[in-house]
């Protein structure tokens, strides 16, 4: 297979992205399928990141935002037009004459808030499973996090970032005795194996994450000249706390669940997510 380039005029007229070819067979892929989950998969070298560029682009054209999670730092260059002469000879070989090269709308987000705009959410919004997940907790100190997170709620406090969670762990511990009448049995050696990952994650940049003003999933769909935007994350650094990237595009995940409304099909869709090494997201997951 040839991964190509699509002929603009044709594919927004008949409605279909353009992937690759086989011989005088073109591989197609329909917007009214990409409510479906899909798989980019192949081995180094074998165009995985070019077939990425050439859906995200071919659906911005279509008006269609995307949200890209960029582990390796080699998509921000769809913010700038290409170079002609690297493609006319592919071109000629597909016989495509129309194509013209053109740059696209790019928002850039970085957890770190080095190589693009903030990426925020609230610590409250995370229930006891995706933190327990984040901190590698066990289960005596997740039954202790959900504890503090009851407590909280029956306190009618906002745990809005890390420093919240840790003065909050910090009352409950102080106050381990009464506490256990009411919840269960609190114990001072969970609370404080639940601060150190706490501390843990401080210092991977877990601060960053958390606080406000935390994303809207709305704030991701729009356009700019007809073009739907590519959000793009910045992930070469995030990605070095794998466990804390999964989380996060867990927590993305289910942002997008309770947001947006269940359409069923449609011609096209509002918004459409790429997930690179989406592994992650089920690594060490419970079976449920």
């Amino acid at each position: 297979m040839v991964f190509a380039l699509f002929s603009e005029e044709k594919m927004l007229k008949e409605n279909y992205i353009l992937l690759g070819k086989a011989g005088d067979k073109e591989i197609r892929l329909l917007p009214n399928m990409l409510n479906r989950h899909g798989l980019i998969a192949g081995a180094s070298g074998t165009g995985k990141t070019v077939t990425l560029k050439v859906i995200a682009e071919s659906l911005s054209q279509m008006g269609v935002s995307t949200f890209i999670a960029d582990v390796k730092g080699d998509l921000s260059g769809m913010i700038q037009e290409g170079d002609m002469s690297a493609i006319s000879a592919r071109l000629d070989k597909l016989g495509i004459t129309d194509f013209e090269v053109r740059k696209f709308p790019v928002h850039f987000f970085d957890v770190y808030r080095k190589k693009g705009h903030p990426i925020r959410a609230i610590m409250e919004e995370f229930d006891s499973l995706l933190l327990a997940r984040i901190l590698e907790l066990t289960d005596a100190q997740e039954g202790n996090l959900q504890i503090i997170l009851k407590v909280a709620q029956d306190m009618n406090l906002d745990i809005i970032d890390l420093k919240d969670l840790q003065a909050m762990a910090n009352y409950v511990g102080e106050h381990a005795s009464e506490l256990s009448l009411k919840y269960g049995n609190v114990t001072k050696q969970s609370i404080g194996g639940i601060q150190r990952k706490l501390l843990q994650l401080e210092q991977q940049g877990g601060t960053n994450l958390f606080g406000m003003p935390a994303l809207s999933i709305h704030d991701l769909i729009s356009t700019e000249g007809g073009l739907g935007m590519m959000n793009m994350l910045e992930c070469q650094e995030l990605f070095q706390h794998p466990l804390l990237y999964a989380t996060f595009l867990l927590w993305l995940l289910n942002r997008i669940y309770q947001d947006l409304p269940e359409v069923g099909d449609v011609e096209k869709p509002k918004i459409v997510f790429f997930f690179d090494e989406a592994h992650l997201l089920f690594k060490d997951a419970p079976k449920a």
